[in-house]
């Protein structure tokens, strides 16, 4: 008897101190007929914070029909709506729901009490998560009265920070984020138990994370972090460590997020299935900028399993395999079903950079158009967060880079670097010096070019970040780069020369150039060079190739009068010379060959080229062509254009 007395003694002087695994390893040791309500209740929370939830509800379930048997009502609604939390973690609404209308009716004839505040606490959580702000700001204000009323500082400071999230969310940023800052000094100087403790953190970095205020969010995990290695405590560190992962992730620090992310994801399986899934989508944007495709697919697939829509991480993924088209179809349906403005900002810069890659100029061009709005309507002071304000201008450098303006994609890209820098976020900015390299060489600056895409080599080699540093070893002609390349001839052209004449054949050659350029433009490809008698072009897909081929071949059917065109198509490693757009290579040379083999107004592609993008289009049976210069046959296909 004296030996259970002292393990009593251990454990209710455990939970005092909030040492959790110890009070859980004392009360583990008493038999249950020796434990009150009020043990019962504590044994569940340290359950609870001990990472065994099962038996945290279990403890709970038992303290409440304990409480409910010796008419304790207060404390009967106090473990239903601690249950409700539980199940609803768990995804399980139905027994969630069930616990929470029991706690309702247990406190509606009883005097207002920190129960209460907890009742209204959960009905304003429930109007922000189904995006009633409005309704949910009126709520916390409710709540935050009630705690003042009945002397309950937890009560008031979830209220104010509940109505921060809804305040940011709804777009009065500065006045959400002052409260979120009020709400978690109180946090910082404990004058907090550890439930609220925890849920304040998260909601303050989620809000400074969701408009881009990576410094507030920053400070505020250094916090949290403090509060967790401090605290004798699994669940909340597992939230703690995956807000940890993402500012590591944003500063470079890849292996050590991904080790923060895949901890995150094992403390939290069994607490809430919402965070365990951001945990693994955040995993997955670990390993696709590392270049390991094969695992980010399977972490983007275990967040869907969990709960999580995998995108737009998983259509970007789909964009770096090649596969242009999945990458279309996934961000478009993801947008097409998303309203929440802060959930369409974190897509949209996918989708511009998805729709150039297609030759989507036009939808890019929308899709930055409401980005830029809707970075607009979170401003923070009257000023873009940095991270946002790079977001925007890298999007609008993408375009102009696509609509050939050099000048204004530099200064776009270099705006870019610069918000970037100031973030504190290597792998981003060096993304901006590469496309400003890009841009720089364009417009004829070879040195400046050159420098730009040198430094964002060097990043990309620390970071990890495999495919940007091949991109960048490609475009300073170190590494072939995998392009699809197109040739177009007029067939016949010294004859049509001599039948109409300098003066008529330069106004038919005018027109033809001009319609084939508009249509490699629109798709996104880029003029090498101009043949005299027709245009060396290259894409970064094959599709867009195709489309541009078959835009070509319809636009010149379209006119009165337009000489027959042929078109080869053919994808293939080649080297840029001398760091200038152009490219050379045996696989630029077997796209030329394909195309001098095409018969008048016929559209050639090799068949390598249309493997996962041939059922879009058209085609003939395959033929074998031996083209000069190429050993062997080549399997070719007639694309169908009409």
């Amino acid at each position: 008897m004296s030996q259970v007395v002292e393990s009593l003694d251990v454990a209710r002087e455990a939970i005092a101190r909030f040492a959790w695994r110890q009070a859980y390893e004392a009360y583990s040791s008493v038999d249950r007929k020796d434990l009150t309500p009020e043990d019962l209740e504590s044994f569940g929370d340290a359950a609870w914070w001990s990472g065994k939830l099962d038996d945290a509800i279990k403890q709970r379930e038992r303290s409440y029909a304990g409480f409910s048997a010796a008419g304790d009502t207060s404390s009967a609604a106090r473990l239903a709506l601690a249950l409700s939390w539980d199940y609803e973690g768990r995804a399980s609404y139905a027994v969630s729901q069930g616990w929470f209308a029991t706690a309702e009716r247990l406190l509606e004839a009883l005097p207002e009490s920190a129960e209460h505040g907890r009742l209204l606490l959960t009905r304003s959580l429930a109007a922000l998560f189904e995006g009633n702000l409005p309704e949910s700001i009126q709520q916390f204000d409710g709540t935050y009265e009630l705690g003042r009323r009945i002397g309950d500082r937890d009560t008031q400071v979830l209220a104010l920070a509940g109505k921060a999230r809804a305040l940011v969310m709804s777009g009065e940023v500065e006045r959400g984020l002052a409260l979120h800052d009020e709400a978690s000094a109180a946090a910082v100087c404990g004058e907090l138990r550890p439930f609220a403790t925890g849920i304040v953190y998260c909601m303050a970095i989620s809000s400074c994370q969701d408009v881009g205020d990576f410094r507030r969010a920053a400070e505020w995990t250094e916090a949290a972090n403090r509060w967790c290695d401090e605290a004798d405590v699994s669940g909340f560190p597992g939230t703690c460590r995956l807000h940890r992962a993402e500012i590591m992730r944003l500063r470079g620090d890849w292996p050590a997020a991904e080790l923060q992310a895949v901890a995150a994801c094992e403390e939290l399986s069994d607490f809430d299935r919402g965070i365990t899934a951001g945990g693994h989508y955040e995993i997955g944007e670990i390993r696709r900028r590392r270049g390991d495709f094969a695992g980010a697919e399977e972490a983007y697939s275990t967040a869907n399993e969990w709960g999580r829509n995998p995108q737009p991480g998983l259509a970007l993924l789909r964009l770096s395999e090649g596969k242009v088209d999945n990458a279309v179809a996934g961000i478009t349906h993801f947008l097409q079903d998303v309203e929440a403005p802060l959930m369409r900002l974190r897509a949209l810069p996918a989708l511009v950079e998805i729709a150039i890659a297609a030759g989507d100029v036009k939808t890019a061009r929308a899709a930055a158009q409401e980005l830029e709005q809707v970075v607009d309507s979170y401003k923070i002071g009257q000023r873009r967060a940095p991270a946002f304000d790079a977001t925007v201008h890298l999007a609008t450098g993408r375009i102009k880079l696509s609509e050939k303006d050099w000048d204004g994609a530099a200064q776009g890209f270099r705006l870019a670097r610069e918000e970037w820098q100031r973030v504190g976020a290597p792998y981003e900015t060096a993304q901006a010096r590469m496309l400003l390299g890009v841009a720089l060489r364009r417009r004829g600056d070879e040195q400046g070019g050159t420098v730009e895409l040198e430094g964002a080599l060097a990043a990309f080699a620390r970071l990890g970040a495999k495919l940007d540093e091949e991109r960048a070893n490609e475009l300073l002609g170190r590494l072939e780069a995998r392009r699809t390349f197109l040739f177009t001839d007029i067939v016949d052209s010294t004859r049509l020369l001599s039948t109409f004449g300098d003066d008529k054949w330069k106004k038919l050659l005018a027109r033809h150039d001009a319609l084939v350029r508009e249509q490699i433009a629109e798709t996104g490809g880029e003029v090498i060079k101009n043949t005299g008698d027709g245009f060396f072009a290259s894409f970064g897909n094959p599709r867009a190739a195709l489309e541009a081929a078959i835009g070509i071949q319809r636009a010149l059917d379209g006119e009165v009068f337009a000489p027959d065109v042929r078109i080869g198509v053919h994808t293939g490693g080649a080297f840029q010379a001398g760091g200038s757009s152009d490219y050379g290579g045996q696989e630029v040379h077997v796209a030329a060959r394909i195309g001098a083999a095409a018969g008048a107004a016929e559209i050639l592609v090799s068949a390598e080229t249309l493997e996962g993008v041939g059922g879009a289009f058209r085609l003939s049976e395959p033929r074998a062509e031996s083209l000069k210069g190429v050993e062997g046959p080549v399997d070719v296909v007639s694309v169908d254009w009409r």
